[in-house]
């Protein structure tokens, strides 16, 4: 195995301990690599929160059903009603509808003979 000799070593440590311009360098470089290490996580976590949040500002929700969808699209992809555009917003929607929250079903349960 080919170990690097001790007097590398002692002198790594020398340029650590005796405060010279190659020892202030290599403190320094380690220094910073350290703090780019930590402030990475923060960096990213940042630029996350921003494209998470410029996403949301992008969805536009079906008055119809609820679901979400990115505004360029025509119709909801789950229930097919239009969405309204900036130009319908006077009042009016575009789809005359009930939303499917306020809506029920009503099942009957009816016995069926196999024998008529």
């Amino acid at each position: 195995m080919n170990r690097p000799p001790a007097v590398l070593w002692i002198a790594v440590v020398l340029l650590l301990l005796v405060p010279t311009a190659a020892g202030r360098l290599l403190l320094d470089l380690a220094g910073g690599l350290l703090l780019t290490l930590l402030a990475l996580p923060l960096i990213l976590s940042g630029l996350g929160w921003i494209g998470w949040k410029l996403l949301q500002s992008r969805m536009i929700t079906c008055t119809a059903c609820g679901a979400t969808g990115l505004k360029g699209a025509g119709v909801c992809s789950f229930c097919g009603t239009p969405y309204s555009t900036a130009a319908d917003n006077t009042g009016v929607s575009a789809a005359q509808s009930t939303p499917a929250r306020d809506l029920t079903i009503d099942v009957i349960a009816q016995d069926v003979d196999s024998d008529s």
